[in-house]
This record gives structure tokens, C-alpha cells and sequence, in this order.
């Protein structure tokens, strides 16, 4: 496979792979292209290469950025603006850890929370769905605290206590 198939087939694939975990495919074609590009892309080599209008590549662009994955280059004598990726996959992992928490895991928590504050408390009825929604917020948190450890711990550091989970 020579190298231009391999990278088309990797953005591809990755575009595909992230709409199984609720991503935008091309979000997700955006960051694969950028990852894969040994240089800084403009807008409109973002477009021309995934064949997308400027307006989804504008779009993807800024959503990488909020993310924190991907940063604006400007290039002297050049009035178009860069893009590049973060390549540190592990703080990509990070990243990406921390904003899917923000997005997912920190709403369920308040969401649940909220469910809990209901009038009639001594209720049969009502103390079993606290106690049905204590157990889905003992949960939460818990995938809460592994997140959290994610993001604040180095490679090395979770690497081990993955491997020695998976013994």
C-alpha cells in the first residue's frame, strides 16, 4: 500500500470509527487529515482534500479547536489561516477524555441529581426511583473518577494500572 492510499484509508476509517462513538464523521475526517498532514493546512486544502464545503470545514475547524486538539498557525506574508493537530496522542487521549466528560458524564450527574428532588420523598414509589437513581449516580461517578484519573495522570502512570487491571 503506498503512503497516500494508507493516509486516505486512515481518515476514512477514522471518520467511520467516530461516528460509532457519537462523533461527527467529518469532525472526525478533519482531525484524522490534520494528523496525518506533516504540515499545517489551510481551510481550503482541508476542503480540497476531504471535498467538503467551506463551510463544514470552517465548522469541524472551530469544533476542533473548542476541543483543544487542534490550533490556529498563521504563516508570515500568508493572510489564510492554519490548522494543526496536537500529535501527542496521549494528550490527545487526554483531551478528548476531559471533553467528553464535560459533555456527557458532568450533565448525567446534574441530570440525576435533579431527578432525586422530588415532593413526596416517603412514598413507596418515590423512594424506590431515589434509590434507582442513587444507584445510576453511584455508577456516574465512578466513571467520573476513572475519567478524572485519566486527565490528571501521566502515561506511564495509567499504562500500569490498566496492565494490572488486565491481569
Amino acid at each position: 500500500m503506498q503512503l497516500s492510499e494508507a493516509k486516505e484509508k486512515y481518515i476514512q476509517t477514522w471518520g467511520t470509527f467516530a461516528t460509532n462513538w457519537g462523533i461527527n464523521r467529518t469532525m472526525a475526517q478533519v482531525h484524522a487529515l490534520l494528523l496525518a498532514s506533516g504540515k499545517a493546512l489551510s481551510t481550503d486544502e482541508v476542503m480540497e482534500q476531504l471535498e467538503i464545503s467551506r463551510g463544514n470545514a470552517n465548522m469541524n475547524l472551530r469544533a476542533l479547536i473548542d476541543w483543544g486538539i487542534v490550533k490556529k498557525e498563521f504563516v508570515k506574508g500568508d493572510r489564510k489561516e492554519y490548522f494543526l493537530a496536537e500529535k501527542d496522542v496521549w494528550f490527545l487521549f487526554k483531551q478528548i477524555t476531559k471533553e467528553r466528560r464535560k459533555r456527557e458524564i458532568e450533565p448525567v450527574i446534574s441530570f440525576l441529581e435533579e431527578l432525586k428532588n422530588i415532593e413526596d420523598k416517603d412514598s413507596e414509589g418515590a423512594k424506590e426511583f431515589i434509590k434507582l437513581m442513587d444507584d445510576f449516580s453511584s455508577v456516574t461517578g465512578k466513571i467520573n473518577n476513572i475519567m478524572d484519573l485519566a486527565i490528571k495522570s501521566d502515561d506511564h502512570w495509567l499504562v500500569g494500572k490498566i496492565t494490572n487491571l488486565l491481569k
